[in-house]
């Protein structure tokens, strides 16, 4: 096999870490500044691109870091292999509060659609390429779905989400229309497509995006209910104006609220 079997597991509720535990030899991919702890005797190395073309010379990496860099991820990678004789355990922690999402790539026909942002750590062999939307049109307009990620491989793959993750099997011909954001993963074989709102009204005073995906079965789906963009856009929101936030509740908040000066 191309892949490193690993074993794992998953420790927490809302702010999840995954456990990765390394034969000697072994080896996992995971993105710079995941890593929560490791043992001793596993060593660390930086690779330019997704650590998956190593073999194939200098252009192999380069393609593979040309891919990361439009997904808007790192050049580099970090690769952790257990140089000792016996079982070491590394971990790696989510960004923000969600759930970790554990795939095997050998049962999903060996490749797996996700959000830009969400890989989170993978065993050595797994390629993370580009998935790009192919009505260029709505993609450019409809934010999170235009560039996805590609894992490709037959190992563990885990990515990470927002909120609660719910977890879909559409049937042939099935469609679901979700908040772009809101997509986490899918199968290979899901026909994906970004659709405008219809109503101008509608997509003004909706309180929603002006663009939602269309997903078609057959095929498995993972949705999540917090994405990071809406999470970062309320507390943005929320913010006070000037950055202040001394007496934000009192007469000095309810002056800033009326125009008067503090």
């Amino acid at each position: 096999m191309n892949n490193h079997e690993i074993d794992y597991e998953i420790f927490g509720d809302d702010m999840q870490f995954v456990q990765v535990e390394l034969d000697p030899s072994e080896t996992v991919v995971a993105e710079a500044g995941s890593l929560m702890m490791m043992d001793d005797g596993i060593r660390m190395e930086t690779v330019f691109g997704d650590g998956s073309n190593e073999s194939n010379g200098f252009m192999g990496k380069l393609m593979g870091a040309g891919k990361r860099l439009l997904t808007g991820e790192s050049l580099f990678m970090t690769m952790f292999t257990n140089d000792g004789v016996s079982k070491k355990n590394v971990s790696f922690a989510s960004p923000y509060p969600g759930k970790i999402i554990p795939l095997d790539l050998s049962e999903f026909d060996g490749k797996i659609i996700c959000q830009k942002d969400s890989f989170l750590a993978a065993a050595k062999g797994v390629s993370v390429g580009i998935a790009f939307q192919r009505k260029l049109g709505a993609g450019f307009f409809g934010g999170e779905g235009f560039i996805m990620q590609k894992l490709e491989g037959d190992g563990m793959t885990f990515v990470h989400a927002g909120g609660t993750i719910h977890k879909k099997e559409l049937g042939p011909g099935e469609v679901l229309r979700v908040d772009t954001g809101c997509l986490v993963a899918m199968t290979g074989e899901v026909d994906y497509n970004i659709e405008m709102v219809r109503g101008v009204k509608t997509a003004l005073f909706g309180g929603e995006g002006l663009f939602f995906a269309t997903l078609r079965g057959p095929g498995t789906v993972w949705i999540q209910s917090l994405p990071f963009s809406r999470l970062a856009s309320r507390v943005f929101a929320s913010m006070p104006a000037g950055g202040g936030s001394k007496d934000e509740g009192g007469i000095g908040g309810l002056f800033n609220i009326l125009g008067g000066d503090r």
